[in-house]
């Protein structure tokens, strides 16, 4: 539950902060009257991301009968889910400075063309992010108690996500967001770790690949199932009492150089501000989704600081 909460966290907090970017444009453009569609745009969005998870488990559990096919199934969506995870967090940390001018810009063209635009433009916006949530959401929960637990987390946590973006955008609520897709990145890697140790298992089971019999080690007496911290680090991360050697070695892998590389710091480099320009604070940034952190950007509708007069030259 702990996993799929922090999956509808992280996805539903970017599409919030994708839909916040779009409404304050508009707003701020006095284009109101555009705003219906930007919200046809999401729910279409949401309506086609809802049906392609029920797609995911119609094929799984009705459409591929046979046991090895479901297995190769699952295996095959595993993989896909730590390939679009791994995209996922790493486009964000570049691109987050960013994707607030890309999308204005985008919006921008839309509203030239005509309202249709504007309702393909927001949902092409938003759909991404729907559709990585159903696959990472379907592929998190193989093998889970289907008591409806996991839904409810992932619906927590969006729920979660747009009361975070409400917040952003309509009050004075300013939130690190650099610090929070750190951690919130570092921790989807460890469950795309297990995400992809059970996808492995899954080719093993259905004979792709072997080592199904060869136990890495046994670890019963150390991880309980019937303890809490067992039943975390299962489903949080997938780590297990009794994995295959190859499990454990697809885990680090993964996990380990992934990780290193995500947050090893950033050799971008920032250019020297002119002569006598004043930063902005990091308070003055109305936008919260115009990078990936609350002190950013000076507002967009902020007046250009006046450049300090030059100082007199020394007499001779």
């Amino acid at each position: 539950m702990l996993a799929t909460y922090l999956i509808g966290l992280r996805e539903g907090l970017e599409a919030t902060l994708v839909v916040s970017i779009l409404i304050a444009f508009l707003v701020k453009s006095q284009r109101k009257d555009r705003l219906p569609q930007v919200w046809l745009g999401v729910g279409a969005a949401v309506v086609l991301s809802v049906l392609f998870g029920w797609l995911l488990s119609y094929t799984e559990t009705t459409l591929l009968r046979g046991y090895h096919n479901q297995e190769l199934f699952e295996a095959i969506t595993s993989i896909a889910a730590v390939v679009f995870v791994t995209w996922m967090i790493f486009w964000m940390r570049r691109a987050a400075r960013g994707i607030a001018g890309e999308l204005r810009n985008k919006l921008t063209d839309a509203l030239a063309v005509g309202s249709f635009a504007v309702l393909i433009m927001a949902f092409l916006a938003v759909v991404r992010e729907g559709l990585e949530t159903s696959l990472i959401f379907y592929a998190a929960v193989q093998g889970a108690d289907t008591n409806g637990g996991p839904l409810y987390a992932l619906l927590g946590g969006i729920a979660t996500s747009v009361a975070l973006g409400y917040l952003l955008f309509a009050t004075a609520v300013r939130i690190n967001l650099s610090v929070f897709f750190t951690w919130t990145g570092a921790l989807l890697i460890l469950v795309a770790a297990g995400i992809f140790k059970y996808g492995v298992h899954d080719l093993q089971e259905s004979g792709v690949l072997p080592g199904i019999a060869t136990v890495a080690y046994h670890a019963a007496g150390v991880l309980d199932p019937s303890t809490w911290y067992a039943a975390l680090l299962s489903g949080m991360f997938n780590i297990t009492a009794e994995p295959t050697v190859l499990e454990v070695v697809a885990w680090i892998a993964y996990g380990v150089p992934v990780l290193v590389l995500f947050l090893w710091p950033s050799r971008r480099r920032t250019a020297p501000a002119p002569a006598g320009a004043s930063a902005a604070p990091a308070a003055g940034a109305t936008d919260p989704a115009t990078a990936d952190s609350a002190a950013a950007v000076p507002p967009a509708h902020a007046e250009p600081q006046a450049q300090s007069a030059p100082a007199p030259a020394p007499h001779q």
